[in-house]
């Protein structure tokens, strides 16, 4: 008992320190997103580092609404039954991200279990208005795993967007807990047929201070190595409202690095690994 006690006081770190944002260039996006009323998950799941990506010209916007039929115990996002799909969505982030001058959009999605396409036919299309109407940004897509349905990976595969990131977010132990419609096997897969169907460029997130342990840890970048992944981000999870998932670590700035040098002797393209990192962060780099 003494453990649960502590594990839900944990203390924020003094590396857990967020810079306001500021600059010319941040501003001018802040008055552009509040004029136009457009949906940047950068302010709905109140990042970190939404000064700092804003300010490269880089911005997260999510598609297919906003309630998701998913309910994954570490999430902002409002779970429940979600409204009809809106084919207006694709022109209105590609204006938006025209409007932005966007140099670098990551689009990420609710789950959408409820439809038979699960989504995929709505994304699909809007890589191809971003690629229409805003033809010099590039793009990462953070899907969701569609149930692990290739035919629907495959619209994703079809549309070539420079990156395609799918989140493990946990450990395999963690899993259930954390992500409780997922699984780990499944979501690696994902990332796996990803890339043996054509994807140049994939990607995925982990976060840390649910409980797993090091050696968990260590296992898991393996896996997603051996899944031929070519990105990893790695970040400190920290528990959007009381009821989420505690925090049940914080863990310090020379773990992450010993957790990226050791994703970094696998061969990745690109590690992200420090307590602020979000799978959107210098998403700009992940391309090259």
């Amino acid at each position: 008992m003494e453990n649960l006690v502590q594990d839900t006081t944990v203390q924020k770190p003094k590396w857990i320190r967020v810079k306001l944002p500021t600059g010319k260039n941040y501003r001018e996006l802040r008055t552009l997103v509040d004029k136009y009323k457009l949906n940047t998950i950068c302010q709905s799941g109140s990042c970190p580092n939404m000064g700092e990506c804003w300010g490269e010209g880089t911005a997260t916007f999510m598609i297919l609404g906003n309630i998701c039929t998913r309910s994954c115990g570490f999430c902002g996002v409002k779970t429940g039954k979600p409204l009809d799909v809106n084919w207006d969505e694709p022109e209105k982030v590609a204006r938006s991200i025209k409007l932005m001058k966007i140099k670098h959009a990551v689009l990420t999605s609710v789950d959408r279990d409820d439809l038979k396409d699960m989504g995929s036919i709505l994304w699909g299309e809007t890589v191809n208005a971003v690629r229409r109407i805003s033809p010099g940004t590039t793009m990462e897509t953070l899907i969701p795993d569609f149930q692990g349905i290739t035919k629907h990976l495959d619209r994703l595969v079809d549309v070539a967007p420079e990156v395609i990131s799918h989140n493990m977010e946990t450990v395999k132990r963690l899993t259930r807990e954390v992500r409780i419609q997922a699984k780990y096997e499944r979501s690696l897969e994902v990332l796996r047929y990803l890339k043996e169907a054509g994807q140049r460029r994939t990607k995925t997130g982990v976060m840390l201070g649910l409980g797993e342990t090091k050696d968990e840890v260590f296992q898991t970048i393996e896996d997603i190595r051996n899944a031929n992944v070519d990105v990893i981000t790695l970040g400190q999870y920290l528990q959007p409202t009381k009821k989420h998932l505690p925090v049940k670590k914080f863990i310090t700035p020379e773990e992450f690095d010993e957790f990226g040098d050791f994703a970094r002797s696998l061969g990745f393209r690109h590690v992200e690994s420090s307590p602020l990192v979000r799978s959107s962060y210098h998403a700009e780099k992940h391309i090259h």
